[in-house]
């Protein structure tokens, strides 16, 4: 069996790969050339995550591909029903990056909270003339512990949002399309451990009332999820995160919103024009942003590797 990973694996899945007699295929192919290359090689396995597509037509040239697998959590980039129904295995990691991404949605309302990202925008262009002045207009900040926290999506990443914010001492609400019960843990260093059991609604508007803090760790949809209708419904001074995908939130109407002082402020990871956002969110002091960067950790790429590698293994098995 060859596994080619076209956007690159963890050393621990390689190691993983070749100790169970896995050929790994070193390359990195332009989308132009991928077909050829993998008919060429005999490519079993094409791993990817999010740069490297995998539409019905890569499919269909490449009968010599068994399994087609996404290193991360959304299959955006690949024709999953297509390859399904052409009998090909297709696997992801959902649970592999889902504490980086929460962490990262912290980092932003970290730095939202207490105007880190504006003042590090600020401090090398004015932090010899105007201290003082900047020290003053940042002084009304927030803290998170006590603030009630809406998380949107109850997947592996939102459980892991709600951990985080439990800690902080928040209280948490949740929203799902159905309501549903789960029990959440927390696990401290010196073995102890608690349980929580949370219940979401499907309630929207009773969700944005009184809620501080709002992440939306939802797959891909087809429509906003917020919109106009939830923005007038949000309590005044709310802070917004998105690591979700691009066009879950409207940009436009955010940036009204924080024109209004309705947002508090807001962050992005993902973006309706990605790679190239929309320079008026660029140039907005009241936007946190990074770029794409929710599961883009070292710890979460071992564990992506790491996971692609054993559910290939158990695959190569039935084969």
């Amino acid at each position: 069996m060859k596994v080619l990973a076209n956007d690159g694996l963890s050393e621990s899945g390689i190691n993983a790969l070749t100790s169970a007699g896995i050929e790994f295929v070193e390359a990195k192919v332009s989308q132009e050339h991928l077909a050829n290359f993998i008919n060429e090689n005999q490519i079993d396995v094409l791993l990817v995550r999010s740069a490297t597509q995998v539409p019905q037509e890569l499919i269909d040239d490449c009968p010599s591909l068994k399994i087609i697998g996404r290193g991360g959590v959304g299959m955006d980039n690949i024709d999953v029903e297509y390859a399904i129904e052409k009998g090909l295995f297709v696997i992801n990691t959902p649970n592999a990056s889902s504490r980086s991404v929460a962490e990262i949605v912290f980092a932003h309302f970290f730095s939202l909270a207490r105007f880190l990202h504006e003042s590090n925008r600020l401090m090398p262009l004015e932090g010899d003339t105007h201290f003082n002045a900047m020290k003053k207009s940042f002084s009304k900040a927030i803290e998170l512990e006590g603030k009630t926290l809406g998380v949107i999506g109850f997947g592996g990443i939102g459980k892991e949002v709600v951990k985080m914010g439990i800690s902080l001492g928040m209280k948490v609400k949740v929203l799902t399309r159905k309501p549903k019960t789960e029990t959440i843990s927390l696990e401290f260093f010196d073995g102890q451990k608690l349980n929580f059991e949370i219940t979401s609604t499907n309630n929207f508007d009773e969700f944005l009332k009184d809620t501080d803090f709002i992440s939306i760790n939802t797959p891909k949809t087809n429509e906003y999820i917020i919109d106009t209708p939830q923005f007038e419904k949000m309590k005044d001074g709310v802070f917004i995160v998105n690591t979700a995908r691009g066009g879950v939130i409207n940009e436009v109407a955010l940036l009204d919103y924080i024109e209004s002082g309705k947002v508090a402020g807001a962050a992005l990871d993902v973006f309706e024009n990605e790679p190239t956002p929309e320079l008026q969110l660029l140039m907005n002091p009241n936007l946190s942003l990074s770029p794409h960067l929710g599961g883009n950790t070292l710890d979460a790429q071992e564990k992506i590797g790491a996971e692609l590698a054993m559910q290939i293994i158990d695959i190569k098995t039935k084969l």
